[in-house]
């Protein structure tokens, strides 16, 4: 099937396109709605810039709309956005968000489009690992969960970085996918990357009132895969 992938750059929508690649569809365009508020319930807003670096890697054409980030109206961006593509169906990368996954369905209905959902229902446990011995290279660009402090912006999330989340889901109950808003994350280098991306310059923003912060990435180049 032509699919549409919903793309943030972080691990969900970059394995969901993995996954789709598996399973013989083909990926046509990333599709990446560029929210104004930060706090947006549909879309990823920390280094969304980092996507044109990733569609370059990928071989896949991006396509972008900006969105003032209110709540319905950030639904409508998304079908102005996809209306018009040579695309059967939309991929998506939510794994247990009710409330994207209906609005994405939502919208793939009114267009008369599928929705392919591969990462739904699927325990976060061991999708992280799954993505982890892929060769999915995922690093944390925002934290705001306890237990997340600013040692984890920027740090890469390997199997060692995995057994400590399952740990503070056991303390504070955290959504080890990051799927409540606990983090945020930039995939830099995975199987279906042409070249990898390597941040040059990056600044880590730490707000102490609420114990978030933000890793802001102000420069990255591709390098050649080793």
């Amino acid at each position: 099937m032509r699919l549409a992938a919903l793309f943030s750059g972080g691990k969900d929508s970059t394995f969901s396109i993995y996954l789709a690649k598996q399973a013989g569809h083909e990926v046509k365009y990333l599709a990446t709605v560029v929210s104004a508020n930060p706090d947006s319930f549909m879309y990823h807003t920390p280094n969304i810039g980092m996507t044109f670096l990733q569609s370059q890697c990928l071989g896949i054409q991006l396509v972008s709309k900006r969105s003032s980030g209110e709540k319905e109206k950030e639904v409508d961006d998304l079908k102005k956005l996809l209306k018009g593509l040579q695309i059967e169906g939309v991929l998506a990368g939510a794994i247990a968000s009710k409330y994207q996954n209906e609005r994405v369905k939502k919208v793939c209905d009114e267009l008369s489009l599928k929705t392919v959902t591969p990462l739904w229902g699927m325990d976060q446990g061991k999708l992280l690992k799954k993505m982890i011995e892929a060769g999915f290279e995922i690093i944390l660009t925002a934290v705001a969960a306890e237990g997340l402090g600013e040692k984890w912006l920027g740090r890469k999330v390997d199997l060692k970085a995995l057994k400590e989340l399952k740990q503070l889901k056991k303390k504070y109950g955290i959504n080890i996918a990051g799927e409540g808003g606990e983090y945020e994350s930039a995939v830099l280098n995975c199987p279906l990357f042409k070249r990898r991306i390597e941040i040059t310059d990056s600044e880590k923003v730490w707000d102490k009132k609420t114990n978030s912060g933000k890793l802001l990435i102000k420069d990255a180049k591709l390098v050649k895969k080793e």
